[in-house]
């Protein structure tokens, strides 16, 4: 497939990403000009941030983890909703998903936040939206998107309220909610897709299809 004429912006976010997180490794400056500082930002200073946090990433793990992700959903889900669409997801996502971000860290001066995790996120979702059945490999064990999905939400929002890691579980569950209200509104006839997808899939996992 020719990725730059059939999903030209997923292709250039996937480039872009992992040249300015691969750079950022080697140049800390970077990081300081990038990455979004809520107690910063909430004063109304370096806004562009909430775009720029997501092409940086903490190291490799956290920057595989996201491009493979990105890799394997986001360009059947540019195909399936059309290039600007995906475009204004992708950087929408990445901004909705960092404002509760913004909102619980506004008096933090010691923290900071990078990573396209939400957008990731939204990205996932939406796709999931289209085919709920698809099975995902979490932690090598193949799952339905649909119970990944809701152990997803789950485990983001049990995770924020404990808030005892470094991880912007924030992020996932609004991105991942981006992602699911911007299919809802952009795709029409998204939700009997969605019935008629899972509803095939119930019947073949369980042999009454």
């Amino acid at each position: 497939m020719n990725y730059l004429n059939d999903t030209p912006v997923a292709t250039i976010i996937f480039i872009f990403t992992l040249i300015t997180s691969i750079y950022a490794f080697n140049d800390h400056q970077l990081y300081g000009k990038f990455m979004l500082h809520p107690y910063t930002v909430s004063k109304g200073k370096k806004l562009y941030t909430f775009i720029t946090s997501g092409l940086i990433h903490a190291d490799w793990t956290h920057l595989l983890f996201n491009m493979f992700t990105f890799y394997f959903f986001a360009f059947k889900l540019e195909r399936l909703i059309g290039h600007w669409q995906f475009g204004l997801l992708y950087f929408l996502s990445l901004i909705l998903s960092d404002i509760p971000t913004v909102i619980k860290h506004k008096d933090h001066f010691w923290y900071n936040s990078l990573g396209a995790s939400g957008a990731i996120s939204a990205v996932l979702f939406s796709y999931i939206m289209f085919d709920p059945t698809t099975l995902l490999l979490v932690m090598f064990i193949p799952m339905p998107a649909i119970l990944f999905a809701v152990l997803y939400l789950y485990y983001s929002w049990y995770m924020s309220k404990k808030g005892q890691d470094n991880i912007g579980h924030d992020a996932h569950f609004f991105g991942a909610l981006t992602g699911l209200l911007f299919t809802l509104i952009f795709v029409p006839g998204i939700i009997p897709n969605f019935i008629e997808k899972l509803t095939l899939g119930i019947q073949y996992l369980t042999g009454n299809g």
